[in-house]
């Protein structure tokens, strides 16, 4: 009797046929890759949408509570009264309530956003709503440079989904004094930075101790979210785009970016880390 193939609604990867090719020519025999899975998921409160987003379907409680924060809905996690993940035919829907007076300012300011993969901003009913002021950051911690390299490297060995599949990015948490301590992975990487905001608010970490460590580049959506989690740092592989650096530099941010190891490059705010201090032995 045939496997039964993985439900693409709660399965975060799939295998699909591939062939490799080398010189121009494909390989012998075909074979399989391992994927990750990407299926709508509607956040409805009050039974109402209010974004549908590509994503992987895993810690999606994390992702609804995440999401609701970033964007405004709510501003403590206690304001969601109730949250079910209910998978269906064509999706999944993160149906959530909310408190009556976070309900009511949400009919007032209703948009409905849709969007392909990794998209921040869609359906975003202004120019305004899209640069939107943000608040300043807290102090923050002390980073000694080395705990750049030393994050990059435990976020690889704990990234499960991308190690896989080598199609998923990462956010994770990263505390001077404890090490990485928590990591959420997603097919975009605003989902997985909303699953990670989600994450440490569930589980009680102050996002001012530590940094925010991302796998992808640096757009000013992610500035947004982080700045908005409580967090004063942001770490990134790869490039910021020039409004991600303003909007770091203005809510006093600091953006670290092109982070590959040993090497990395300060855009705004480095008084926060600290050259050639030691790091502080990680909690078990």
């Amino acid at each position: 009797m045939a496997d039964t193939p993985p439900d693409p609604m709660t399965s975060p990867t799939a295998s699909c046929a591939s062939w490799a090719w080398q010189d121009a020519a494909p390989a012998a025999a075909p074979g399989e890759r391992l994927l990750p899975e990407e299926v709508p998921v509607a956040l409805t409160y009050g039974r109402a949408t209010q974004a549908v987003m590509m994503a992987t379907p895993a810690d999606l409680e994390d992702f609804g509570i995440g999401f609701s924060l970033t964007e405004g809905l709510v501003a403590r996690p206690e304001e969601i009264t109730a949250l079910e993940v209910r998978p269906g035919a064509r999706g999944i829907e993160l149906r959530m309530e909310l408190t009556e007076g976070r309900q009511a300012a949400l009919l007032e300011r209703r948009r409905f956003m849709a969007g392909p993969v990794g998209c921040g901003l869609c359906g975003l009913d202004s120019l305004e709503a899209a640069l939107r002021p943000l608040p300043p950051v807290p102090a923050g911690p002390r980073l000694p440079g080395g705990a750049v390299g030393a994050a990059l490297s435990a976020m690889a060995a704990r990234q499960a989904l991308h190690r896989a599949t080598q199609g998923a990015h990462a956010a994770g948490f990263w505390h001077p004094a404890r090490g990485l301590l928590v990591l959420r992975e997603d097919v975009g990487r605003h989902n997985a930075l909303d699953k990670l905001v989600g994450a440490l608010r569930r589980a009680g970490l102050d996002p001012a101790e530590g940094a925010v460590v991302m796998t992808s580049r640096v757009s000013v959506e992610l500035v947004q979210k982080t700045a908005l989690l409580g967090a004063a740092i942001l770490v990134a592989v790869s490039a910021p785009t020039a409004l991600a650096v303003r909007s770091a530099e203005a809510c006093g941010l600091t953006l670290i970016a092109r982070a590959r190891a040993p090497r990395f490059e300060v855009f705004c705010h480095g008084h926060r880390l600290v050259a050639g201090e030691a790091l502080p032995e990680a909690a078990d």
